[in-house]
């Protein structure tokens, strides 16, 4: 399943669950067809085979009333507070080689604050004190049990599903601190989404396509095989330092191709626009704007 977060027209954020079997896309505001259900993305992982399988009956149930075109509505961040974004840095060789970085012996770990997320087609606002601001296309992986010390053969089973992440970086910020949280957490700089697909639908995480174009010229291109550290040894590896919570977000690394692997660098502007998308998981499409005065 594809479960989302959406506003109609004028409306409060809604649970939602893509559709797209029947024509065009569409969302099912699922909560309309059965009001017991829960409110939010984390809290139908918390729930479990469950819950899921009761909102397999709320689609299957659904009339017209609950449908919505996509195009009518605002798909919004699909877990817009996570508990945490564990992020990982240099986990693709050729992200590391163009950055001059040594390829790590272990995954280089880093924090995003919550407050960084916004929608999958949102716009992100440029800081008005960075004048390096970068891409960098991820998947993203949901955690959807709460869990410590996960051994790696054991990791799918706390995995909930997985989104289309950008994690856009203030390199000039990032680069004067010794450590990467605050050029990685201005306000927008985690564009997530377009929902949260569910492992079922996903398959091996270790076998998607990753791409990521600026106004549509391609700027990053590679597969998730391509991870130094894979999705489930990145679980077991962050769980043995910290209890992992329903809804929170690994951010798994991005390829080569980000705007200081270029040469000259090719950063982004105001007026540009970003789209990443991971295969079988969706797009995400985010413009960039001025920070307002």
């Amino acid at each position: 399943m594809r479960l989302a977060s959406f506003a109609p027209p004028g409306g409060a954020a809604r649970l939602g669950v893509l559709v797209t079997a029947d024509g065009p896309d569409a969302v099912v505001d699922v909560r309309r067809v059965d009001p017991r259900l829960p409110a939010d993305v984390p809290a139908v992982l918390a729930g479990g085979p469950v819950v899921l399988d009761q909102l397999r009956r709320a689609v299957g149930a659904a009339g017209e009333d609950a449908r919505h075109r996509v195009a009518d509505v605002e798909l919004l961040a699909p877990v817009p507070r996570p508990g945490k974004i564990v992020a990982v840095g240099l986990n693709y060789r050729d992200h590391a080689e163009e950055t001059g970085d040594a390829i790590p012996e272990a995954p280089v770990v880093f924090a995003k604050f919550p407050s960084s997320v916004t929608g999958p087609y949102a716009d992100i606002v440029h800081p008005a004190d960075s004048t390096r601001l970068d891409y960098e296309g991820e998947l993203g992986v949901v955690i959807g049990r709460r869990c410590r010390h996960v051994e790696e053969a054991d990791a799918p089973g706390v995995i909930g599903g997985y989104l289309v992440l950008d994690d856009v970086s203030a390199r000039d910020v990032q680069n004067r601190n010794s450590q990467w949280t605050l050029g990685k957490s201005y306000d927008t700089f985690a564009p997530i989404g377009p929902a949260v697909v569910t492992p079922d639908e996903v398959g091996d995480p270790q076998a998607l396509d990753i791409s990521t174009h600026v106004n549509e010229e391609p700027r990053q291109k590679s597969n998730t095989r391509n991870m130094i550290f894979g999705v489930y040894e990145l679980v077991s590896r962050i769980s043995a330092v910290c209890t992992l919570e329903p809804g929170d977000i690994i951010a798994t690394g991005t390829p080569g191709g980000v705007g200081i692997g270029f040469d000259p660098e090719r950063l982004l502007a105001v007026g540009d626009v970003v789209r990443v998308t991971v295969q079988g998981i969706g797009t995400i499409a985010n413009r960039v704007t001025a920070a307002s005065a």
